[in-house]
C-alpha cells in the first residue's frame, strides 16, 4: 500500500499548481503516465473518483483509497457498463454537488450513471471556447452538439456568445440549464434542442442558420431514436460537412473525439474529407495532467 500511497502523492505534487480557489475537479492519476497502467484518479470538489479499465481494484488501492479520509466511488471503464460509480470509502454523497474549473461551476452527481457531468480531459478546449467568443466585437453564436450537460454552452454564454444547446436526452439538456443558473446565466436567454445532431444540422443548412462557431464532440458510437448508428471512423467526415455549411466565414469548428480506433493522422484524414471549403486546421492537445494514453483528438478549424 505504501508504494500507492508514495505514487499518488507524487502525482498530486506534480498537479498541485492546478488546483486553487478556481479549479478542484481534475485528474490526479493518469494510469501508465503515473506509473500504474489502467488505474485513473479524478478530484470533484474533494471527492475523489478512482476508475480501472479491470471488473476488480486491487487490495493496495482498496486500502489507500479506503485510508484517504475522502468520500471515494469507483467506476469501471467499460463500454458496456452504464450503472452509477460504487461508493467504497468516506462520506456517501447522495445529492448533486458543485465542482469548479477555470472559475467555472458544474453540477456534478454520483448517481446519473456512467459519466458525472463533466469531462475533464475537455479542460483547455473549454478555456479556448472562451477566449475566442471574448476577443470578438460583434455578438457571437456558438452551436455546441453533442452537449450532454452543456459545459461548452456555459463558458460561450460566459463570454457574451448566445449559445445553442443541442442532445438527444432531455435530462441532459435540463442538466446543461442547471449548469448555466449555477454561473448566473438565464437559460431563457439560449436555445435548447432535443434531437439528432445530423437531423438539425440538416435543419439548419436548409435554413440557411449559421454561427460563429461549433463543438462537434459525439460519442463513438450512438444510436439516434429511429435506430439509425453513428460510429466516429465511419460518420465524422458526414458530421464535418454538414457542420462545415452552418459556419459564418471567418467562423471556427472545434472537432474531437477520443476514438481510440483512429490515429491522429487517421482522424486528420477523416476530417479534411469531410470539408468542402479552405479551412486552416490546428491540432490541439491534450491538458498537461494527461500524461498517460494520448488518447483525445481535437482539431480547431477556422475559416
Amino acid at each position: 500500500m505504501s508504494d500507492v500511497r508514495d505514487r499518488v502523492a507524487k502525482a498530486i505534487s506534480k498537479r498541485q499548481h492546478l488546483l486553487d480557489e478556481d479549479t478542484d475537479a481534475l485528474r490526479l492519476f493518469d494510469g501508465s503516465g503515473d506509473g500504474v497502467d489502467d488505474v485513473f484518479l479524478e478530484t470533484f470538489a474533494d471527492r475523489w473518483v478512482v476508475s480501472t479499465r479491470e471488473n476488480h481494484l486491487s487490495y493496495d488501492w482498496r486500502k489507500f483509497l479506503q485510508q484517504s479520509g475522502k468520500s471515494v466511488y469507483w467506476k469501471r471503464l467499460d463500454q458496456h457498463q452504464k450503472e452509477d460509480p460504487a461508493h467504497i470509502s468516506g462520506i456517501a454523497q447522495e445529492v448533486a454537488f458543485i465542482a469548479k474549473e477555470s472559475g467555472v461551476s458544474y453540477e456534478i452527481s454520483f448517481h446519473s450513471g456512467y459519466s458525472q457531468g463533466i469531462f475533464l480531459d475537455q479542460r483547455e478546449n473549454r478555456k479556448r471556447v472562451r477566449d475566442l467568443v471574448e476577443n470578438q466585437d460583434s455578438e457571437q453564436t456558438v452551436l455546441n452538439t453533442f452537449a450532454y450537460t452543456g459545459a461548452f454552452s456555459v463558458c460561450a454564454a460566459l463570454s457574451g456568445a448566445t449559445t445553442t444547446t443541442l442532445d438527444l436526452s432531455q435530462p441532459y439538456l435540463d442538466w446543461a440549464k442547471q449548469n448555466m443558473r449555477c454561473n448566473e446565466i438565464d437559460p431563457d436567454q439560449h436555445y435548447f434542442c432535443k434531437g439528432d445532431t445530423f437531423h438539425w444540422l440538416k435543419r439548419f443548412v436548409k435554413q440557411g442558420r449559421k454561427f460563429n462557431g461549433i463543438i462537434l464532440d459525439p460519442p463513438t458510437f450512438s444510436r439516434d431514436d429511429k435506430g439509425k448508428v453513428f460510429r466516429v471512423e465511419s460518420h465524422y467526415d458526414q458530421l464535418i460537412s454538414l457542420a462545415s455549411q452552418c459556419v459564418v466565414k471567418g467562423g471556427w469548428i472545434l472537432a474531437s473525439t477520443n476514438c481510440r480506433k483512429l490515429s491522429h493522422e487517421g482522424y486528420m484524414r477523416l476530417v479534411r474529407k469531410g470539408l468542402s471549403m479552405p479551412a486552416k486546421l490546428e491540432s490541439a492537445q491534450m491538458p498537461e495532467e494527461y500524461t498517460g494514453e494520448n488518447y483525445l483528438k481535437s482539431i480547431w478549424i477556422h475559416f
